[in-house]
């Protein structure tokens, strides 16, 4: 079982890309992907919604990706925008009360104008600098 704690950075401003509550999220992704097990609201400040799913993490990030565009697709939003999934394993142990836990994914996902310029504004290169490379990805979709 795969587990991803999920945030959400949404940097488009603009009335076709509102925001989502934490329910909101949960509900729809789980309705969006017959390969997600069960996704659950989150009462935390930087994580919403924690999703599960039988596949493997490289492949449920993928599905994620997927899910996220039918989703907003399926409520009418907007698709002129970048989407990226930026994870990291927790290899070490959570903080206590924190729903990011050893072995779960902390996973990032973004909503973005420029991927690129994005990526660059937070040094992403620098923050997986000395991950190890399955425990850290970065997709667009």
């Amino acid at each position: 079982m795969t587990c991803f704690v999920v945030s959400h950075n949404l940097q488009v401003l603009s009335e076709a890309l509102p925001s989502l509550s934490p329910a909101v999220l949960a509900e729809t992704l789980q309705a969006s992907s017959q390969h997600i097990s069960s996704a659950e609201a989150l009462q935390h400040p930087h994580w919403l919604v924690r999703i599960e799913s039988e596949l493997e993490a490289s492949a449920l990030a993928v599905e994620l990706i997927r899910a996220w565009r039918a989703m907003r697709k399926g409520m009418g939003h907007g698709a002129d925008h970048e989407l990226l999934a930026l994870g990291g394993r927790k290899d070490s142990p959570g903080m206590p009360g924190s729903p990011l836990q050893r072995g779960s994914w902390g996973v990032d996902v973004v909503e973005t104008q420029d991927g690129n310029a994005f990526l660059k504004a937070i040094d992403w290169d620098g923050l997986k600098q000395g991950r190890p490379d399955d425990g850290v990805f970065n997709l667009r979709g």
